[in-house]
């Protein structure tokens, strides 16, 4: 089909709407951070929203090409955003609502973005998260990098109340809520704040107040199957995050391919992806995949445990869920606190279960299995990553015999990421180079007798903590920042809820002792220089670090010495082993 061209907004919304017939379909039913604060948005409408916030863009002066930076909380507006960019042709760069100032600030300056997507606040759990003041600042170090940015629109979402009381948003809400008096409803005790937005009017654009005079029909762009849909970034070995490129053609076929399939999609099916959009899996199996296939999603803002602990089975029996698709640390997390919470909930409708983000253990799958679906759910254990764009290996509900807890690639498919944005040398060294021909995923891999295959975790400097690849590289550089540590290596540690967690050795400078104190400094370091997802969970102090003669450190002794596990293997070229003794009789108490 050379010289065809299509556009993925188009085939998500427009054939859904006119083709299909699915015009007044839910699209998705959106679930507030607060039990009670929903909404909903049909295809039509949906479509009309994306049309009015193209045409934004446009009038802002985004054209096909050009990378916007989307750093919101779990609302609809984000799906909005996104499908405005792929329909003119610009690149989204969705940055997730928990990384820090500092990591929005990189991920715009690598891609060169010319505009800021974001929102006032929002809530998680009872944590207040004042997003617009950490974007502020990540523009202000933008700027203080030779590089500003000039435009930033702001959503209104704490604040949605105030604008239809006051007649606002009376021609275009961000979204249609069934309860637009819920900050009322609440009780005195649970009554949330709703800080002023720091504003500069030089930048700063309200959405609705642009919203409000845009149309709501906008031509799509339309592009070569290899043009470029969207970078997300992942952590790299080197400590620098990797823009990871999909284009048009493969990924949209890949998406809604495997999510038809692998989660035996029909008609009448309500899915929940519990994952965060600002992650890959929020992308192709809450995003693009659904929605190419016209399907009903639930979209959540809140977390698992708030306002207790079984929040997410009233969500499945709400929107009576036939198809869910959550994270081994969130069923861990669960797990913990027993079956009474669960079975408080009828989970009736359920009828495929899925797993994603990193390996699951035995004891969960089977909880998962036994508990959660009642021994009549198939469980799809989804192995794959940011950069295969959709589903690597996985069993296909009810057509393969499961085990609990079940890597390399000779041969290409559609959703391949096609390169690392700004630094194609990288995507070639980092996933061709080790075995030419070959695509590396970085993950080991076992197969059993009976030809199932097992992921047994990172092979490279990599570490997976509820899900989230972070980087020891970037991890050490953030501990390194503090005037009083001269060394930092940083190694992962099994955690019951998390798979693993981050154990960090550190050597101080002269003049400068190890407290507690300092303890709970690097801790806050790390959350802002990169996110609260990485903060460390044990810090220990380390006179020195076991390095070969070439200076290198050993992090598998590191590794050993923190699960405190004596069997170190080969030793002889430690240039310093009688380290290890001390190190062995420091550690961090991790019984938890």
């Amino acid at each position: 089909m050379k010289g065809a061209t299509t556009n993925i907004c188009y085939n998500l919304l427009d054939r859904n709407v006119d083709e299909k017939k699915l015009g007044d379909k839910i699209a998705f039913y959106w679930e507030g951070n607060e039990p009670g604060d929903s909404a909903k948005i049909t295809y039509n409408e949906l479509l009309h929203k994306v049309c009015q916030f193209a045409n934004v863009l446009r009038s802002q002066g985004v054209k096909k090409g050009d990378r916007i930076s989307i750093y919101m909380p779990m609302i609809l507006e984000l799906v909005v955003a996104m499908l405005a960019c792929a329909r003119i042709g610009a690149l989204h760069s969705v940055v997730f609502a928990g990384f820090s100032a500092d990591s929005l600030c990189e991920r715009i300056l690598d891609c060169g973005c010319s505009l800021l997507i974001t929102a006032d606040a929002f809530y998680r759990g009872e944590k207040l998260i004042s997003l617009k003041q950490i974007a502020d600042e990540a523009l202000q170090k933008c700027k203080d990098k030779g590089s500003p940015l000039k435009k930033c629109i702001v959503v209104k979402h704490l604040g949605r109340e105030e604008l239809v009381a006051d007649g606002t948003c009376s021609k275009s809400p961000p979204l249609k809520r069934l309860c637009q008096d819920i900050q009322e409803k609440k009780t005195e005790s649970s009554q949330r704040l709703h800080p002023k937005t720091p504003w500069d009017p030089a930048t700063d654009m309200w959405w609705h107040e642009l919203m409000s005079s845009a149309n709501t029909e906008c031509e799509p762009e339309w592009c070569d199957a290899e043009d470029e849909l969207f970078i997300l970034y992942t952590s790299g070995s080197t400590g620098k995050p990797k823009g990871v490129l999909h284009t048009v053609g493969g990924y949209m076929l890949f998406a809604a391919t495997s999510f038809k399939y692998v989660f035996d999609y029909h008609p009448e099916d309500i899915y929940w992806c519990t994952a965060d959009i600002g992650w890959i899996t929020g992308h192709s199996y809450l995003t693009y995949g659904p929605l190419a296939n016209g399907a009903t999603s639930v979209l959540f803002e809140g977390v698992p445990t708030y306002p207790d602990i079984g929040r997410m089975w009233s969500i499945v029996d709400k929107y009576k869920v036939t198809k869910f698709y959550t994270a081994p640390t969130a069923i861990r997390l669960l797990m913990k606190h027993g079956e009474e919470p669960v079975k408080k909930h009828s989970r009736k409708s359920l009828k495929v279960m899925g797993t994603v983000g990193e390996p699951i253990n035995p004891e969960a799958w089977l909880w998962y299995y036994h508990v959660v679906g009642e021994e009549r759910c198939p469980i799809v254990d989804t192995f794959w990553q940011t950069e295969t764009g959709g589903h690597m290996l996985t069993p296909l509900p009810a057509a393969t015999p499961m085990k609990p807890g079940s890597a390399v690639f000779k041969q290409p498919w559609p959703g391949i990421m096609r390169t690392v944005y700004g630094n194609h040398q990288q995507f070639e060294t980092t996933y061709f180079k080790k075995f030419p021909g070959y695509f590396v995923t970085g993950d080991g891999c076992r197969r059993d007798k009976d030809g199932y295959y097992w992921i047994t975790g990172r092979i490279d400097d990599m570490l997976n903590v509820s899900g989230h690849l972070l980087s020891t590289a970037e991890v050490e550089s953030a501990l390194l920042d503090h005037a009083a540590i001269s060394e930092a290596a940083v190694v992962s540690h099994p955690h019951p809820l998390k798979g693993e967690c981050l154990y960090c050795f550190v050597t101080l400078r002269d003049g400068h002792e190890f407290t507690k104190n300092l303890t709970d400094e690097l801790k806050k370091q790390v959350r802002e220089k990169i996110g609260p997802i990485a903060t460390p969970d044990y810090i220990q102090y380390a006179p020195g670090l076991p390095k070969t003669r070439s200076g290198k450190i050993t992090r598998r002794i590191l590794k050993q010495i923190a699960k405190n596990d004596q069997d170190l293997g080969d030793i002889s070229t430690l240039a310093n082993p009688g380290i290890i003794n001390h190190l062995f009789n420091n550690r961090c108490d991790t019984k938890l």
